[in-house]
């Protein structure tokens, strides 16, 4: 049995970890056997920069964690080796960016399971939600929309306008008497 020290590091990590993934809005978990530190380098620079959170875990400690917020269902994916990318702000940017590195590398990356919001998802749902484009193209793709119509209004004003003015700027020529 561990001393009381060390058992209190863990369930202080244990901690830790249940609030990240609890405040989380999507997790990733993945088989990184084999990968290289050239990759694995490359993985963590494009994760950091989406903002995702990447680290390897502890089978044992992440299966504490996730026991107590509600994700027993991750219990039989914690075996083996297995990191962890989280995400407190995009939901999709953990699965697609796993998912891109996971293609080029399948043979010693691969993707176990995942949370989004709450809720426990299996691989086939973590590719779907990769296929979702990153955030900032869904908001300007809504905004497009949304700016669409007033678009074509203000167009329609102004060939009104231009067609007014030109008929302003030559007006009939009045008719000369001798």
């Amino acid at each position: 049995m561990p001393n009381a020290k060390v058992l209190s590091e863990k369930q202080a990590i244990v901690a830790e970890l249940a609030e990240k993934m609890q405040n989380a809005v999507s997790g990733v978990f993945v088989d990184y056997k084999g990968i290289t530190v050239e990759d694995d380098t490359k993985l963590r620079s494009d994760l950091r920069k989406a903002g995702v959170e990447y680290s390897v875990v502890k089978n044992t400690l992440t299966r504490f964690a996730a026991n107590q917020i509600g994700f027993e269902a991750l219990d039989p994916i914690l075996n083996g080796t297995t990191a962890l990318a989280l995400s407190m702000d995009d939901a999709t940017a953990p699965a697609r960016l796993i998912h891109e590195f996971a293609k080029k590398n399948d043979k010693i990356f691969n993707i176990k399971a995942g949370f989004i919001e709450g809720r426990v998802v299996d691989v086939a749902e973590v590719e779907a939600l990769a296929a979702i484009p990153p955030k900032d193209i869904l908001l300007s793709t809504v905004l497009g929309t949304m700016i669409a119509p007033i678009s074509a209004f203000a167009r329609v004003i102004q060939a009104i306008a231009d067609k007014q003015s030109e008929g302003e700027a030559a007006p009939a020529e009045a008719p000369v008497e001798a």
